[in-house]
């Protein structure tokens, strides 16, 4: 699986971005709400996510790309080829080309949750493998940039932000998501009123999006420091696989690409629902409702497990 993750890089990254391009054009809502994030595609009562799928694919191709490009994207060649400047088009290029992406899929779908999981994902693989500092700034620099410009283009970029910075003027109408969100949070306290008790059918979407309130309102913050407790240990240990696999670029960058997809992931959804950044629509890794996304985690989990095991230390 490995392997063929590598040698087929090019063909899944453009199958992916087809099917990205289809569910622009084509794609639907299973609530068939008016208005809804249409992101997905369906055939036969069967629907998943194409962003979902891309997220893996990407993450492949970038860590096969950078594995190639090593030897330049090192610190040391770098600084001996370009007289110690560390501005190489091979790390410049690749930065732009993903914002570039990331531009897209806010523009066409609006999807603010996946733009940012990809590009920090990117940002995050791009600093591992060359080691310069700069690429994080630049980064953070373009992911400001863009969600300026999103910020004044869209509505629901504008509302989320709106809401994140006083939900309180508009608590019964639009910050109404993050008030609820809150509210379950402090309705829970330290332990939480207990297994189906408390009222998160209150918060919207709380099956996805808002999973993270109803666990804190039923299982208190222990049951919330659990959960993220529990995220630090995977984080930790996909790490702890791509140390493990350092002499090999890509299974090294893989494994830390696809750890970084889940702790990024997790790191927003639940800074969204705490008002600690403005809610980004991703899901809750291993815990929400959402089928594409589920069966995508458990795919990279699968991977991880592949790299980690200690069978892979000596065949790979």
């Amino acid at each position: 699986m490995l392997r063929w993750l590598r040698r087929y890089r090019y063909n899944l990254l453009i199958g992916g971005i087809v099917l990205l391009l289809v569910s622009i054009f084509f794609g639907v809502n299973p609530s068939g709400e008016q208005g809804a994030p249409t992101l997905w595609l369906g055939f036969g009562g069967v629907f998943f996510q194409p962003s979902e799928v891309l997220k893996l694919v990407l993450v492949a191709f970038l860590a096969s790309y950078l594995a190639e490009q090593y030897p330049l994207l090192s610190a040391r060649d770098v600084q001996q080829k370009l007289g110690g400047s560390g501005l190489s088009p091979r790390l410049f290029g690749p930065v732009l080309l993903m914002w570039g992406v990331c531009i897209v899929v806010v523009v066409w779908q609006r999807d603010l949750g996946a733009a940012l999981v990809f590009f920090l994902a990117f940002i995050v693989l791009l600093y591992l493998a060359s080691g310069q500092a700069w690429t994080v700034w630049v980064g953070a620099v373009l992911m400001v940039v863009a969600g300026v410009l999103a910020y004044r283009l869209f509505g629901v970029v504008r509302l989320r932000v709106d809401i994140w910075i006083d939900p309180w003027l508009e608590a019964e109408g639009r910050g109404y998501h993050i008030v609820q969100s809150v509210l379950a949070f402090a309705n829970g306290g330290v332990f939480g009123q207990g297994v189906g008790q408390g009222a998160p059918g209150y918060v919207p979407v709380v099956h996805s999006d808002s999973i993270y309130a109803a666990i804190a309102e039923e299982w208190g913050w222990f049951g919330a420091l659990t959960i993220a407790a529990l995220l630090v240990v995977f984080v930790a240990r996909g790490l702890r696989a791509a140390v493990a696999h350092q002499e090999r670029p890509f299974y090294a960058l893989l494994a830390a690409g696809l750890t970084s997809l889940i702790g990024l992931q997790s790191l927003l959804i639940m800074g969204g629902v705490l008002k600690l950044i403005p809610l980004t629509g991703v899901t809750l890794p291993f815990v929400s409702y959402g089928g594409s996304s589920l069966v995508m985690t458990f795919v990279m989990t699968g991977l991880l497990l592949r790299l980690s095991s200690s069978e892979d230390s000596h065949a790979l």
